[in-house]
């Protein structure tokens, strides 16, 4: 669960202060996926980085799944950034690894040498089990985006959090991608937050938010 009350972020320039979000609120309940919409500088990205206990706000309060991220030190956003799963608009492949490497990279940081039980279900229902061997430079962007995904549900989030990973496919790929991520989170109960510029994607969440000169309108 998302709770989200009375944020506040600006960007320093000097002595000049912007405001990004400004009294920021929103709800979104367990298991539910949402879609942020707004026109570039309207503080998607943001909102998504502070979600991510990336960025900390001026004021307000974040909740997550009981979590207030304000209130956590730099060792306790590490432990909660690896409950929450990334995926990105460019990938973020290693193009050194294979798709099975890349998939599993996280996940072998904090558990050297051990493949969860979930692997080759996910795998198999993300069409990728005839590529593992593969390196990024040989798929497709709708493949390379799939490892994306599939990277970020290896772990079992409660949240996943996507940045307009739609934004470098074609209209077709684009509907697979967020159908398949959309079923996929909903298979295992995962908060899906995701960015998109594009009205046609938001027919397929519970809850569409619109985000102008950083408020919702």
């Amino acid at each position: 669960m998302i709770e989200v009350e009375g944020l506040h972020f600006s960007r320093s320039d000097g002595s000049v202060q912007t405001p990004i979000l400004q009294n920021l609120n929103l709800s979104v309940a367990s298991g539910v996926n949402l879609a942020l919409l707004g026109d570039s500088g309207s503080g998607k990205t943001t909102l998504l980085h502070i979600l991510a206990g990336l960025l900390s706000p001026e004021c307000g309060s974040v909740v997550i799944n009981g979590q207030q991220l304000t209130q956590l030190n730099d060792a306790e956003l590490a432990l909660y950034r690896r409950k929450i799963g990334l995926i990105f608009q460019h990938y973020q492949l290693l193009e050194c690894l294979t798709v099975k490497q890349n998939i599993l990279f996280q996940q072998q940081l904090n558990f050297p040498g051990q493949t969860p039980e979930n692997f080759e279900q996910l795998v198999e229902q993300l069409g990728l089990a005839n590529k593992l061997n593969a390196l990024p430079t040989r798929l497709s962007g709708g493949e390379q985006q799939r490892v994306g995904i599939a990277r970020a549900l290896i772990n079992k989030p409660q949240i996943i959090l996507a940045d307009e990973p739609t934004g470098n496919l074609d209209q077709a790929r684009s509907h697979q991608v967020v159908q398949l991520l959309i079923d996929l989170c909903k298979e295992q109960g995962i908060n899906l937050v995701m960015v998109t510029h594009s009205q046609q994607l938001t027919e397929y969440f519970d809850q569409v938010k619109v985000l102008a000169n950083g408020c919702f309108e």
